[in-house]
């Protein structure tokens, strides 16, 4: 890899860093065309799993056509002596910033962005997927307010039963802290605990909480029985209608069978709910 190009893309900025991976700019240069492009290298063994995450999202996002989903276009593998040292994922190039560092005006323009999260999530169930990691920051809101939701490097075919604990504290579902099978039930948890942050500014209870929450290291995962429910987002800021308020309680239920049937039934209860926020009796 030289300074001006990464797998033969000629390189235009430097958009973002993650834990093992850089984002960039990039150009085709035959075609002209622009695209991200997030580039993993394999620096110790430690790393294999931030190279099996690439490659699980390229595996996901390759089989997924949504507006609201952001498109991977190419996977390129780099190989010496036949070993893959680093892998290379061209992605649609998205102008938006993280929904944790651009949040919503109104609750009637937090429903409208919520909505289109729904949308894009119920569309990788269709395809038989689960994003499995919804949180803020894979939210990406445009100026024009368009939602991508991005990062499936946790994606997963429905059903599936994970090794090892992956989500993110704060947002995880019981079953993903118990490593139990990951269902479209499992991201309609994931989106209620996003909008009650993004409404509320606070993460909801949860069996994996964020370390800082905690007095001492984590001894595992808490049973799901004993994680307490949050509460109401009316009672935490008056101004939430009551019928949003539900929403996100219902989808946050520690039993997936007492969650909405479906990510589809999600998103046109949060239309509904938009609709009547912008009504005369509903406006904020």
């Amino acid at each position: 890899m030289s300074h001006e190009t990464i797998a033969g893309y000629r390189v235009l900025a430097r958009i973002g860093k993650g834990a093992a991976s850089d984002l960039y700019a990039v150009q085709d240069r035959k075609t002209k065309q622009v695209w991200a492009l997030k580039h993993v290298a394999k620096r110790s063994e430690k790393d294999q799993r931030f190279l099996d995450q690439v490659q699980q999202e390229y595996s996901v996002g390759s089989k997924l056509e949504h507006p609201n989903v952001r498109a991977v276009h190419r996977l390129i593998k780099h190989r010496k002596r036949l070993k893959v040292y680093a892998v290379t994922l061209v992605m649609e190039l998205v102008d938006a910033t993280t929904l944790d560092q651009r949040l919503p005006q109104s609750h009637s323009h937090a429903v409208k962005l919520f909505h289109q999260v729904a949308r894009g999530l119920a569309h990788m169930h269709s395809r038989g997927f689960v994003h499995a990691d919804t949180k803020p920051s894979n939210i990406l809101v445009t100026d024009d307010d368009r939602i991508k939701i991005i990062d499936l490097g946790q994606g997963c075919s429905i059903a599936t039963v994970k090794k090892r604990i992956q989500g993110t504290p704060g947002y995880m579902a019981p079953e993903q802290a118990h490593r139990q099978a990951i269902t479209p039930k499992t991201d309609i948890y994931n989106l209620g605990a996003t909008m009650y942050w993004v409404l509320v500014g606070e993460v909801i209870p949860t069996a994996l909480p964020p370390k800082d929450e905690t007095d001492s290291l984590y001894t595992g995962a808490v049973d799901a029985e004993m994680v307490k429910p949050p509460t109401p987002p009316h009672e935490k800021v008056p101004s939430i209608h009551p019928l949003l308020s539900k929403q996100i309680l219902d989808c946050v239920r520690v039993r997936p069978d007492d969650r909405p049937e479906s990510m589809a039934v999600v998103a046109n209860r949060l239309e509904l709910i938009g609709e009547l926020l912008e009504s005369p009796v509903g406006s904020e």
